[in-house]
């Protein structure tokens, strides 16, 4: 068998023992300083004019105003009760899209990671470059109303329904799939 030969430890000088847990404590506040700063930018929503009652899902249809724009303030796009899936736009306009309210303005700030990353975007009729490759994003959003993917396909249906209405009525009251009579002589 072998036997551990055993070192009697050296007692703590007086005061050394405080030194000792404020090194601890300053080593763990280098290491979640660093960890903070090494995590990726989120998207920043500043409430301009607070709405009311709950904030859109991503199941959600929103309408909204508002203006994008690149941190030197040119403008890249705008618009006026525009409607959209909350799902179907850069991940960081949906994740700002979720924490507003129906009446309310908001300034978003999305990073690079959150909205087109390492892709610039062009514009589709001239090809000059709109948001340069790896560019933060600022809009000013307005939040005017949301309703459930459901809600808007089943009004579309009812418009599509009317539509058709509409058109048979036009054809002068005529069974659809009915000759028309000739005209007059």
């Amino acid at each position: 068998m072998t036997e551990i030969t055993r070192v009697p430890l050296q007692p703590i000088a007086k005061g050394a023992l405080g030194k000792l847990w404020l090194g601890v404590a300053a080593a763990a506040l280098a290491a979640g300083g660093l960890a903070w700063a090494t995590l990726p930018k989120g998207v920043d929503v500043e409430t301009i004019k607070a709405g009311t009652g709950p904030s859109p899902t991503t199941a959600d249809v929103v309408q909204i105003n508002y203006k994008g724009s690149l941190e030197n303030g040119k403008v890249f796009d705008q618009a006026e009760r525009a409607v959209f899936p909350v799902e179907g736009v850069i991940p960081g306009f949906t994740q700002a899209l979720e924490k507003m309210q129906k009446g309310g303005k908001y300034k978003v700030e999305i990073p690079a990671e959150l909205a087109y990353g390492a892709q610039e975007q062009r514009n589709p009729q001239t090809g000059k470059v709109e948001i340069p490759a790896n560019s933060d994003l600022v809009f000013e959003i307005e939040l005017l109303d949301f309703k459930s993917r459901a809600e808007v396909e089943a009004q579309m249906r009812m418009m599509q329904q009317l539509q058709a209405q509409m058109q048979a009525q036009q054809g002068g009251g005529a069974a659809k799939g009915a000759t028309p009579p000739p005209p007059p002589q």
